[in-house]
């Protein structure tokens, strides 16, 4: 008998008001039919949310309670953004939600799925109890851990994490101090990186492998330059680019075109931006969303 897929659930706190992509980001959670999001949200239900996607209503306040409570500090930031911090402590703070899953990841939504089963496949996953998509550091806008005692709590290794979570200081402790955890001299060449993490044994069973999700940042493309896809196609779920061919990715993070790009363009009916998620095929570049060909 064949073993089960394993079962991935994503927690996503996201709290002031839904992004004009949100229909998009949402569209491509729906072609990911057997992977969960559980979101905790002020932004109300968005229309055509799909069966795969919870959205928890709750205030900023009463989140930021429920999250003292579970990790017993006093946790009242003045800013949304905090809540970035404290991403790889969301399976203990949610480990009621997880009963039957395999996995628990926290991310972003500044983002678009292709298909994350033809990446995250289940030989994949019988490797390694956490996956980062960055090579050098945890990547904040997604990462899987295996939902275990030890993945849930191991944030608690991150150095004065309870100082740290209750200041209203941005530290990024999801990139930053929690990689520190797994990845010793990350600045190393790549041979004695990779000979330095032998003897960590949480680098040993974690995978950080560049995916290159993320394009116009400081991580050169997978060729060694900065000639970045100026396009990404999302087609029934798949998702390719204007510069690599056939060659599918299992997301695309799209946040140096949200600060710089997008900051400036005109406001889109909200309803047309419905209606063209819909859509089986868009294209994603720095004008915003269009509609594209199957």
């Amino acid at each position: 008998m064949a073993d089960p897929i394993p079962r991935i659930l994503f927690i996503i706190p996201y709290f002031g008001s839904w992004p004009f992509w949100m229909p998009f980001f949402l569209e491509s959670c729906r072609h990911n039919p057997d992977i969960d999001w559980l979101l905790f949200s002020d932004c109300g239900i968005p229309e055509n949310t799909p069966p795969n996607v919870t959205i928890e209503s709750m205030s900023f306040g009463d989140y930021c309670q429920h999250v003292s409570r579970r990790l017993e500090i006093d946790f009242a930031p003045k800013a949304a953004y905090k809540l970035c911090d404290i991403k790889p402590a969301l399976g203990y703070i949610h480990a009621d939600r997880l009963e039957g899953y395999d996995f628990w990841a926290f991310g972003d939504i500044d983002l678009v799925y292709g298909n994350l089963r033809e990446y995250f496949t289940a030989e994949r996953l019988a490797g390694y109890d956490l996956f980062s998509t960055h090579e050098r550091r945890v990547a904040g806008h997604l990462c899987l851990m295996r939902n275990t005692k030890r993945k849930r709590e191991v944030f608690m290794r991150i150095k004065s994490w309870r100082e740290r979570f209750t200041d209203h200081e941005h530290h990024a402790l999801d990139e930053g101090a929690f990689s520190r955890i797994f990845l010793w001299r990350k600045n190393f060449p790549k041979p004695l990186f990779n000979l330095v993490g032998k003897f960590n044994p949480w680098r040993r069973r974690s995978e950080f492998t560049e995916c290159f999700s993320t394009p116009g940042g400081v991580i050169k493309w997978h060729d060694g330059t900065c000639d970045f896809p100026h396009r990404w196609h999302w087609r029934n779920g798949r998702l390719t680019n204007d510069r690599d061919g056939d060659r599918s990715f299992p997301y695309f993070h799209f946040v140096c075109w949200k600060r710089n790009e997008w900051s400036r363009l005109p406001e889109t009916d909200p309803g047309q931006l419905q209606l063209l998620a819909r859509e089986l095929a868009w294209t994603i570049d720095a004008t915003g969303f269009q509609r594209g060909d199957l």
